[in-house]
């Protein structure tokens, strides 16, 4: 019963309830309130995650463009692989792997 005096008692100062009013204002009736600076740190981990996707591609897209430019062999490669060139002896078959059809 004591407890709840003073409880009660802490609450009738001006003081404090000017900080809990306070309080309540800036963590839900801010522009930038709670719900928002969880919503930009959910933001922040995404472009993190994306930038280290692109990090790794850069790396690889460089790694790529060392070999291209040290080796022809990269190169006939590389021509053969992405834009389907052939030399004049040789044929080129382009196989789809499709799943085979069910049977009825």
């Amino acid at each position: 019963m004591q407890k709840t005096y003073k409880i009660l008692s802490y609450l009738k100062n001006k003081y404090i309830i000017a900080v809990l009013v306070f309080l309540v204002l800036i963590i839900f009736y801010d522009r930038n309130d709670i719900f928002v600076q969880i919503d930009r740190a959910k933001e922040v981990n995404t472009l993190h995650q994306s930038k280290a996707f692109y990090q790794q591609e850069i790396e690889k897209t460089n790694k790529e463009l060392n070999a291209l430019e040290s080796s022809n062999n990269a190169i006939q490669r590389y021509a053969r692989e992405h834009f389907f060139m052939k030399k004049d002896n040789e044929e080129i078959f382009i196989v789809d792997s499709v799943a085979p059809a069910p049977k009825p």
